[in-house]
């Protein structure tokens, strides 16, 4: 089930809406959203569900014992099990077949394949976990006693399947208490269409041109190229961060506050920019679990390259089970390094006009990559986008489908900058709750209206 259904936007979270506010205090609000969050990761694939619940259980006891055992040997063999579990699940589900494949190839023999689907965000909710178990381990938190506001926590369907990634530390009081009120609740609404109007009109728009080129068995090459892999760009942004609209739209609701996933990352001034607003709870995650304690920047240079070096790698590999994920993740070492090596000084002498289009260049060149699976076709993308051989129009007439985004296209690139907020800011104070309902209300009712008939409506980011 995906937020941008009609099931889940006209049955399933109205049933959860009625039930939590009926209940009258914080543990059957907490079992009601447990109990509603497992049938929504049950929808799409319920044999999962029990390998979630297992994880849960596992983790659940080890942490306890954490908490129990003071001696510091035991709580590192229950760690090392808990990761043992954690990684092992998504080892085996993620990338087994693509261990098996490349042994295959490398020794030339026919390897059995494991042949499972993927369980839908298993990259999530494992991440979730292991942090909550480090952050006992660490004594940074105490053991959740409750198997019931752990799960909650684990299993909350609002950032359940794609994120944001939230750590145990961020809604531990709220688990606990937590107050709900109307403000709150129209502000997590607004956010919520906001989110779903990024996912609707605007994603499902570049999606369209995006697959209308890159589907094609021989890519088209220049203007044709270029707009295909910008509406890509434009399509994982509307796709990714009108998820994490909804997501933390629907915590705000629930009176839960969720660390913001997203700030702006296509006005960045630098790669390293880049990923302090893309997907901030995946890049805090790693910075806080694995470059620091491999060492960071303190152990010098080499050190902290190869602790760079060890961060993209991971995630690079945590995006998907393929080389080219791999290699979009080293490719975005070799930039962010470049920028250590040169200094923040020496990179804010160059012209911020310059800096800006250079990252958006490198950005657009990292997605093309994140896209193409097939490494040959990634090396025939970035020579096709300097192949200018005309053909353009003819191309776009032949392929409608791509037509209709290109009226989108401005839209969908002034949405990149932060403009709405200056928007509000100018309207009449007593306009502007008004004003908000209707947009809300007209926005809400197209998105209705658009996915009644949708042939295209997955995100992006379930595939992790």
């Amino acid at each position: 089930m995906v937020f941008s259904s009609l099931v889940f936007l006209l049955v399933f979270l109205p049933c959860v809406l009625i039930c939590y506010f009926l209940m009258p205090g914080v543990r059957s609000k907490n079992a009601v959203l447990c109990v509603f969050s497992l049938v929504f990761y049950a929808w799409g694939e319920p044999r999962y569900l029990f390998l979630m619940l297992a994880l849960i259980l596992i983790n659940y006891l080890l942490a306890l014992g954490m908490g129990e055992d003071k001696t510091k040997k035991r709580k590192k063999l229950l760690l090392a099990l808990s990761l043992v579990c954690d990684l092992g699940a998504i080892g085996f589900f993620k990338y087994a077949d693509f261990a098996l494949t490349n042994l295959g190839a490398l020794f030339r023999v026919n390897m059995p394949a494991v042949g499972l689907a993927l369980p839908i965000g298993i990259s999530f909710f494992t991440f979730q976990i292991m942090s909550y178990v480090i952050d006992v381990y660490r004594g940074d938190t105490p053991p959740q006693r409750s198997l019931l506001k752990l799960a909650a926590y684990i299993s909350l369907f609002p950032q359940l399947v794609a994120g944001p990634i939230v750590r145990y530390q961020t809604v531990a009081e709220e688990l606990e208490s937590r107050r709900e009120s109307l403000p709150l609740f129209a502000r997590g609404l607004h956010r919520f269409v906001m989110g779903l109007g990024k996912k609707v009109v605007l994603a499902n728009g570049m999606a369209m041109l995006a697959d209308t080129v890159f589907n094609q068995t021989v890519l088209p090459g220049g203007a044709v190229l270029w707009l295909g892999a910008i509406g890509y760009m434009l399509q994982i942004y509307y796709d990714f961060s009108g998820y994490s609209d909804m997501a933390i739209g629907m915590g705000w609701m629930f009176g839960f506050h969720f660390l913001e996933n997203f700030n702006y990352p296509y006005i960045a001034s630098s790669v390293t920019d880049f990923w302090r607003r893309w997907h901030i709870s995946l890049s805090s995650w790693f910075r806080d679990y694995v470059y620091i304690p491999l060492g960071g920047n303190r152990k010098g240079l080499p050190r902290t390259i190869l602790n760079m070096l060890a961060v993209w790698l991971l995630t690079g590999l945590w995006h998907g089970a393929s080389w080219n994920f791999i290699l979009w993740g080293l490719y975005y070492f070799v930039f962010l390094l470049i920028e250590k090596l040169l200094g923040k000084e020496r990179v804010q002498k160059i012209p911020g006009a310059i800096r800006r289009v250079a990252v958006l260049l490198i950005v657009l060149a990292g997605w093309i990559i994140f896209r193409l699976e097939d490494v040959g076709r990634i090396w025939q993308a970035f020579a096709g986008l300097f192949r200018f051989d005309g053909g353009g129009a003819a191309f776009l007439l032949s392929h409608r489908d791509a037509l209709y985004p290109l009226f989108l296209l401005p839209v969908a690139c002034l949405g990149c900058a932060p403009l709405s907020g200056k928007i509000r800011a100018k309207l009449p104070a007593a306009a502007a709750p008004w004003l908000t309902a209707a947009w809300d209300a007209a926005l809400l009712f197209l998105c209705v209206a658009l996915l009644l008939g949708a042939a295209y409506n997955p995100f992006i980011y379930f595939r992790f």
